[in-house]
């Protein structure tokens, strides 16, 4: 038996209205951006999804060093090979789910499944059995109390029918259902299943992510919550109404409302954040487009002072990949950039990158640097 998909209050239905009317705004706006424009911000939603994940799992990965990597996985970025190999797997298994939103005849299976757990935890393997289930209980302990059992998962017997049931509901159960509240509902019960030895968190949270790709709406990193999960504060709420809504034991027959509340609020507050990023972002190239000719810089050009005022650096590959030019040409731009004081370098010749220099135009930094206020959803509606 799963956890069971609750009946949405008045309050839930007009906070998944006002999620639906932004993500068509947005969709509207990603359209009508350059492809390169929406490329970029798609790569940044990416990033800082990925550090996100690695910051609930206790790995420290700066957003922009997750970016570097994603462009090149040998890369020289400051961060210890433990960090690096669960940066580059989750962004492995992301890139696939990403893949799969328009694929026809796709259907969930234990194999698909299994194959993204080894996606996600294959590097761990044999050391923690990846890509199958596990075969003996599963705790998850308290924090600070090394001794004291938070949850106790089911027991290893009944993993596989849980998980041909879980299977079974994500082909077919309650397709009538939002599929944000269905995306919600299979990372709470495969979660609770805890069918791994390790990795069930990352996996409930791609799968949630999966669920949202096949919707179509959106590209999944624009509906993702995993960055909104991984803020100070939020990681904490995400633990505490996971143990209080699915109990210390695997019990299914309990309310599920306060997860679904939890996550539409996340939904929806994420939604306003990346509003605000398409915001700047495109308000950043209008003004820097507009001071091309004062600045001495061509439209190409443009891409790397955008970089740079988005995420406050740039490398010379990023730049390089972005324009598809060769390394010569991203070079002699680069030094452009620096003979007009645009641009300042940082560290050596491997592992450098590029921020403001003492001409990179002001109002364009005070743009992206804008302060915005995010709003409680329920505030109104509680």
């Amino acid at each position: 038996m799963l956890y069971k998909t609750p009946h949405l209050s008045a309050a839930d239905h007009h906070v998944l209205t006002e999620v639906a009317e932004m993500r068509r705004a947005l969709r509207h706006a990603v359209q009508q951006a350059p492809v390169k424009w929406t490329l970029d911000l798609r790569r940044h939603l990416t990033a800082s999804a990925i550090a996100a994940s690695n910051t609930i799992e206790g790995y420290e990965v700066d957003a922009r060093d997750v970016a570097d990597l994603m462009d090149d996985a040998q890369e020289k970025v400051d961060v210890t090979e433990a960090n690096r190999a669960e940066t580059v797997a989750y962004q492995q298994a992301m890139t696939y789910i990403q893949s799969l939103h328009g694929v026809p005849d796709f259907e969930y299976s234990k194999g698909l499944l299994n194959a993204l757990h080894w996606m996600l935890q294959g590097h761990h393997h044999p050391r923690k059995l990846a890509g199958q289930w596990r075969q003996g209980p599963i705790f998850i302990t308290a924090v600070g109390d090394p001794h004291a059992t938070e949850y106790e998962g089911p027991h290893e017997e009944e993993v596989v029918g849980l998980m041909g049931e879980l299977v079974d509901w994500l082909n077919t159960g309650d397709t009538d259902a939002d599929p944000l509240v269905r995306a919600a509902m299979a990372h709470f019960n495969l979660v609770k299943i805890h069918p791994w030895a390790d990795g069930n968190g990352r996996m409930s949270r791609s799968l949630q992510t999966l669920l949202i790709a096949r919707e179509g709406v959106l590209a999944p990193e624009f509906s993702s919550i995993e960055a909104w999960l991984g803020m100070p504060g939020h990681t904490w709420d995400y633990y505490k109404v996971l143990r209080e809504v699915g109990g210390p034991v695997y019990s299914p027959k309990r309310d599920t409302g306060p997860w679904i509340r939890f996550n539409l609020r996340a939904y929806h507050e994420q939604t306003q954040r990346v509003q605000h990023r398409v915001d700047r972002s495109n308000q950043c190239w209008i003004q820097l487009d507009e001071q091309r000719d004062e600045l001495g810089v061509s439209e190409r050009q443009v891409t790397a002072l955008h970089e740079v005022a988005m995420t406050g650096r740039v490398r010379r590959s990023r730049y390089e990949k972005a324009e598809g030019i060769s390394e010569q040409q991203a070079q002699r731009d680069m030094q452009h950039l620096m003979r007009g004081d645009l641009l300042t370098p940082v560290g050596n010749t491997k592992g450098r990158f590029y921020v403001p220099g003492d001409r990179y135009p002001q109002n364009v930094l005070a743009t992206a640097a804008a302060r915005h206020t995010i709003r409680d959803p329920y505030g109104d509606t509680a």
